[in-house]
């Protein structure tokens, strides 16, 4: 998972042909695509070994990642950008603690936190994102309080698990 967090970001999943296990040279079974098809629906990333990548994880679901089950984190990395939102927002946002709760304080919590997911869009991180902090999230009594409400929406990447191709030959000649 470090490699490719440092790679590809957390965003990227944990798996595949260029995320090989280090420290392995083979398997005790090598299951095939029909195996793997049946485990992958219920949430089991299957261990497989592809040449020349060597044992990789092939797949990126989490506990939760049952098809029978419908839930905003089935996917690893799905579940690690959320992690990493949350972390990275929460220690970003320290500096605000003391400030006025006023227009201005969440303006300015607009434009910082705007700016940090920005920049993980224009990395591929997120395919986009809104940021709320105003009246609306922040009521007189919560600013009584101490309180400011901030209000995050992203669309995150999903793993592209199944890929459909369609083509077409041309040129085949009918037989007589």
């Amino acid at each position: 998972m470090a490699k490719t967090d440092m790679e590809r970001g957390v965003w990227k999943a944990p798996a595949g042909l260029d995320a090989a296990i280090q420290g392995i040279k083979g398997l005790q079974f090598n299951m095939n695509d029909a195996q793997n098809g049946f485990l992958n629906p219920k949430a089991v990333n299957a261990l497989r070994y592809f040449d020349p990548a060597g044992p990789v994880v092939w797949g990126a679901r989490t506990l939760r990642g049952e098809d029978a089950i419908s839930d905003d984190f089935k996917y690893v990395p799905v579940r690690r950008l959320a992690n990493y939102l949350e972390l990275s927002l929460q220690r970003g946002t320290k500096w605000a603690v003391f400030e006025p709760n006023d227009e201005q304080l969440w303006s300015a919590l607009r434009i910082s936190i705007g700016s940090f997911l920005k920049g993980l869009k224009s990395q591929g991180g997120i395919l986009d994102y809104q940021v709320i902090c105003n009246e609306t999230t922040t009521t007189p009594d919560d600013q009584l309080q101490g309180i400011v409400n901030v209000w995050i929406r992203y669309k995150p990447v999903y793993p592209a698990e199944f890929v459909v191709l369609q083509f077409q030959i041309e040129g085949v000649q009918l037989s007589s």
